[in-house]
């Protein structure tokens, strides 16, 4: 089978694995989803199948045949399989591009059902006085990424951002850049001239450079040593700074807010290296 699903966060590439490998891969993410795992295993296993009875199903997928019933009935009520009531009945599973669609509108109503939750949670005990500065650490690059995407559209001054790797200039964080509004200072700096080219084509609007942050790295930096992720500073009062770990290449910030106006100034200072003054807004 070579063709790529991607469903949420959860990515199957079944064309790079051998057969095992990639029915292993599928049943782990469909439990992801939320499917039991006999559920799982009676769907790869019908996918597998142009029609089926339980007892070829039971077979293929070694799920006992009367709970091949039971995980049919739910898949059915999911629209993930259709069934003919003949003698014996006969089973089959949605085609494929319906099944992850279905499958995806099913995730994101469980997220948008556990935001609505949370967001009516009253919270226990809240400080009315904000610190002055606050310093955050996170980890994981999903996350990471939201915070970054966030941090952009909340923006209504300035943002500078410093990409330092390559991965990092994804469709979303493309997306939200070109969603700034005309009155936010959009500044963008790269570590390398290849990778300002592409931040300039992803993002027209955008003032680009070359940032001289290459000297966080050392003058003989090698690939075991940790690498710079991304400089991000809006509004001269949120700052995320973030590197990728070496072998594991994992990425981990740290999320910082309420900044007095000296360090924001040097942070901006040190980002926006490379800027030429005549073409730097806030000069």
């Amino acid at each position: 089978m070579n063709y790529q699903t991607i469903i949420g966060e959860y990515p199957v590439r079944l064309g790079h694995m051998n057969t095992t490998d990639s029915l292993d891969e599928a049943i782990e993410v469909l439990q992801q989803l939320g499917l039991k795992e006999y559920e799982a295993r009676c769907f790869v296993g019908l996918s597998r199948l142009r029609t089926g009875t339980a007892k070829q199903l039971s077979e293929t997928t070694k799920v006992p045949r009367t709970r091949v019933y039971d995980a049919i009935r739910v898949l059915e009520a999911q629209g993930l399989v259709e069934i003919q009531h003949s003698s014996p009945q006969q089973f089959r599973a949605v085609p494929l591009d319906e099944a992850t669609e279905t499958l995806r509108d099913q995730y994101e109503a469980r997220v948008e059902r556990l935001h609505d939750a949370l967001d009516t949670i009253e919270i226990v005990d809240e400080d009315d006085e904000t610190p002055v500065q606050q310093v955050w650490a996170m980890s994981g690059r999903d996350g990471i990424e939201n915070r970054t995407n966030l941090l952009v559209k909340g923006a209504s001054e300035e943002i500078v951002l410093v990409v330092g790797d390559e991965s990092l200039l994804t469709k979303d964080l493309v997306a939200s850049l070109n969603d700034v509004g005309n009155g936010v200072d959009l500044l963008i700096g790269a570590l390398t001239e290849s990778l300002q080219d592409q931040i300039q084509t992803a993002v027209p609007d955008a003032t680009t450079f070359i940032s001289g942050l290459e000297w966080l790295h050392g003058e003989h930096a090698t690939e075991s040593e940790t690498a710079i992720g991304r400089l991000l500073l809006t509004d001269r009062s949120t700052i995320l700074v973030s590197s990728i770990m070496p072998g594991s290449k994992e990425e981990q910030a740290i999320f910082g807010e309420g900044f007095g106006n000296g360090l924001v100034v040097i942070a901006r200072r040190l980002m926006a290296q490379g800027l030429l003054t005549v073409h730097d807004p806030k000069q």
